[in-house]
């Protein structure tokens, strides 16, 4: 398996990887954005559950749209563009969107404003900033698209003087967003 290319704040631990993607119901032929796709792993492990997809991987971080672009190359992802910009901004000029993931991203009100007006069924954001995560549920809640919250805590297990203890990882919110059809 190649490796993977990181950046700052990524790549999603594996097990919020697991949550987010049985939360957000990807289906097969779906049009995906991945917002604030950093090293674009959501959009790689996706590819895994849903064949067909057409990916829209976007960030405002060169660093982080290259890291993709290359992550994307070396696990041989072709049905993924990489996108730089301002994810609203971004999502507007798409044609629809069925579905997205949102791990990041300064403008939250105005992408999730565009991925409804896009169509998008379903929509889940990750958050670890508590502002963050009543921003994101009051706006759900107003557009009448707020489904629930989930609250994670993992532990990884590490050596401690020869025994083993569980290390905490940063708690995270995933939220998700329900459109009627």
């Amino acid at each position: 398996m190649p490796e993977l290319i990181g950046v700052s704040g990524g790549p999603t631990k594996p097990e919020i990887i697991a949550v987010s993607l049985f939360k957000l119901d990807i289906k097969d032929g779906d049009v995906f954005a991945d917002v604030g796709c950093g090293t674009g792993l959501i959009s790689i492990e996706a590819t895994r559950l849903a064949k067909n997809l057409k990916i829209y991987a976007m960030d405002a971080r060169d660093v982080a749209v290259d890291a993709a672009t290359q992550n994307f190359k070396n696990f041989g992802i072709e049905n993924a563009e990489v996108i730089s910009g301002e994810s609203s901004e971004v999502i507007s000029n798409l044609e629809k969107v069925d579905c997205a993931f949102v791990g990041g991203t300064k403008n939250i009100t105005a992408v999730l404003d565009a991925l409804i007006e896009k169509g998008a069924r379903s929509i889940i954001v990750n958050a670890v900033r508590i502002e963050t995560v009543v921003r994101v549920i009051e706006h759900m809640k107003k557009r009448g698209i707020y489904d629930e919250t989930v609250h994670i805590i993992a532990s990884r297990s590490e050596e401690l003087t020869g025994e083993t203890y569980f290390k905490p990882e940063n708690p995270v919110y995933i939220m998700s967003g329900k459109q009627k059809q």
